[in-house]
């Protein structure tokens, strides 16, 4: 039988990974920014050789591409998602049909996006070598990290107009590669954008911070996929998500997931609960919540 638990964040996961990249040219010493609140968890891809910690569950698309640098088509992957503070992470993969070298990648990618590269380091992940740089072209500046493996090549890319803040720093910190990375896998899709709480930031409360915690209303259990029961997955997906005060759920972030789309089955069963917000100091308020969804065959 599956069943709902609802516990109170008592803090919030900042971190999910030691760091694991190694500059060759020196440390790099970035300016801080205010530290992110959200709960960044590792993503990857199936059949992918990369994950990487986000802020939240990333839009993702898949196409076939022709390439002007090796006259071929290829595969090409590319995962965007965004933070409060306007830092716009995306990751590129793209299928090594022509057995590209990081540096023919790096001046393939200059040239078809009209890159400015700028301050070099050399970088080395779980035995593979990649490179980092500043970046600026007509319509941003940050910073980027190439990388190729042995079947794709990776664009690890933080756009904003400062780039160098706790989030970009978690982002490339988080990086690992290879046919062991570990992440929950997404999809193509819409992916979960930020809430405008979140990026207006607005507060939000943890349960011993609020007056009045939230009331449920409804919480509709999630149903298994064909694929979950046939190959008899069981387990709990955990999430972690806003209970804002305009009565939506948002803001969802997966601690822990489960194959074959039980992991999607519980975030949309999660966007379903009905609940009166939280109270504090007379008014309503947003307050974090985690969730457990426990499958039970």
């Amino acid at each position: 039988m599956k069943r709902i638990l609802f516990a109170l964040c008592t803090s919030f996961l900042i971190g999910t990974g030691a760091l694991s990249q190694t500059p060759e040219g020196g440390p790099r010493s970035p300016q801080r920014k205010r530290s992110s609140p959200l709960t960044w968890v590792k993503y990857t891809v199936k059949g992918e050789e990369f994950a990487v910690a986000l802020p939240t569950v990333p839009a993702m698309t898949t196409s076939k591409v022709f390439d002007p640098g090796i006259r071929k088509n290829r595969l090409h992957r590319r995962l965007q998602t965004s933070d409060q503070d306007g830092v716009l992470y995306t990751i590129d993969i793209f299928e090594n049909a022509g057995r590209q070298s990081l540096e023919e990648f790096i001046a393939t990618q200059q040239t078809n996006s009209g890159y400015e590269l700028t301050n070099e380091w050399n970088l080395n992940i779980d035995g593979f070598s990649g490179k980092e740089y500043s970046f600026k072209d007509k319509t941003s500046s940050g910073v980027v990290q190439f990388w190729t493996t042995t079947k794709r090549l990776y664009r690890f890319a933080a756009s904003a107009s400062e780039a160098q803040n706790d989030g970009v720093k978690q982002f490339f910190a988080t990086i690992s590669l290879g046919k062991k990375a570990d992440g929950i896998a997404v999809t193509d899709g819409p992916g979960i954008p930020l809430p405008p709480s979140i990026i207006a930031g607005e507060d939000i409360f943890t349960g011993k911070e609020v007056d009045v915690k939230i009331r449920i209303l409804a919480k509709p259990e999630p149903s298994y996929t064909v694929e979950a029961r046939n190959h008899r997955v069981t387990g709990t997906v955990i999430l972690k998500a806003v209970f804002g005060k305009t009565g939506q759920v948002e803001n969802i972030s997966v601690i822990s997931g489960l194959p074959y789309g039980l992991t999607e089955r519980a975030i949309a069963a999660a966007r379903m609960i009905r609940f009166t917000p939280a109270m504090k100091d007379g008014m309503p308020v947003s307050m974090w919540m985690q969730l457990e969804y426990n499958f039970n065959l």
